[in-house]
């Protein structure tokens, strides 16, 4: 995958370009641009995390593990962010494992080099820990969606949010994949992608998902979609500019 140039790339991540060029400057020398490749393991569970990563194309999955291997996607990363929360939050480790499920792009800096970055500027250090409580929130809303909300409507608002954080509304994910996502067998993501086709939202080709009514898949998720997404747009800068 061919990279973009750096001073391109790095508006294509919200987090980067909603910061301040001095908290800005702060990073710019240590950001890495990388292509991210699918499955690729970013930040394995119970080991100190090394880097994090501005998300600027393509969709990063955190993954809670529990007894017997179990495992379910708790929460995604894009161009909306930063992976290594952890570290943001003065912690080197998290039990969750994060990896990429839609291959993209990615500037990449050194946990350390973050770490000191937000010992110099409290600006910064308050964007990105804006940006951690939009996650939080996000997480909190993906529980109460796995406990209350129908295969279907779990899956709708999870196109929605992979389509927030992708270019266009291409969805490029097997039925395999969704059903590790949602924690449901395959024939049960199968079912529900069938219906969403029939209702006219989605269009289905192989290994991929295409968005065709989005307002539509809005009214199908009946309200598990909307109030992260609301904090989300909550512009990082004004964080700073109150400062």
């Amino acid at each position: 995958m061919d990279l973009a140039p750096y001073s391109t790339v790095k508006q294509k991540n919200q987090l980067l370009a909603a910061m301040s060029s001095n908290d800005l400057a702060l990073l710019e020398p240590k950001l890495e641009p990388l292509a991210l490749k699918v499955k690729q393991v970013l930040e394995p569970a119970n080991k100190a995390i090394k880097h994090g990563y501005f998300i600027t194309s393509g969709l990063a999955s955190v993954i809670a593990i529990g007894k017997n291997s179990h495992r379910l996607e708790v929460g995604i990363i894009g161009c909306d962010g930063l992976t290594g929360l952890p570290v943001v939050l003065g912690n080197d480790r998290s039990p969750n494992e994060t990896f990429i499920q839609v291959e993209g792009t990615g500037l990449r800096i050194a946990a350390d080099d973050l770490r000191q970055a937000m010992r110099q500027s409290a600006s910064l250090s308050r964007v990105l820990l804006n940006f951690v409580n939009a996650f939080l929130i996000q997480t909190s809303h993906t529980a109460l969606s796995n406990g209350t909300a129908t295969i279907e409507e779990r899956l709708a608002r999870w196109l929605l949010m992979a389509q927030d954080r992708l270019d266009g509304d291409e969805v490029p994910l097997t039925h395999e994949f969704l059903s590790l996502m949602l924690g449901v067998r395959r024939v049960g993501v199968t079912g529900a992608l069938n219906q969403l086709d029939r209702k006219g939202v989605i269009r289905l080709s192989r290994k991929r998902i295409w968005i065709v009514d989005r307002d539509g898949l809005i009214d199908s998720a009946n309200g598990s979609y909307g109030i992260p997404e609301a904090m989300a747009r909550q512009s990082p800068r004004a964080q700073w500019e109150r400062l």
